[in-house]
């Protein structure tokens, strides 16, 4: 299993196929929006019990990575 596959899921049967923290219907997107309206991981963690902590930094280490991959440029022109 790959290191996203072991957080996140992506299923055209759960959440009409969006991303979701393994194991969980819980969004990917959810912790996202929890961040930026101020709100911690810990409480995120509350909201969500079946999130685990693991879970929550592993999806935060994959953005970290995405946003400083070297292919970044790439990734930012096939979205646009």
């Amino acid at each position: 299993m790959s290191i996203i596959g072991r957080y996140i899921t992506v299923h055209p049967e759960i959440q009409n196929g969006q991303p979701v923290f393994s194991g969980t219907r819980v969004p990917v997107q959810t912790l996202f929006w929890h961040l930026e309206k101020g709100i911690t991981i810990k409480e995120f963690l509350e909201d969500f019990p079946s999130v685990t902590k693991e879970q929550a930094i592993g999806v935060l280490e994959i953005a970290n990575k995405i946003v400083n991959s070297a292919q970044l440029g790439q990734i930012y022109e096939t979205v646009n």
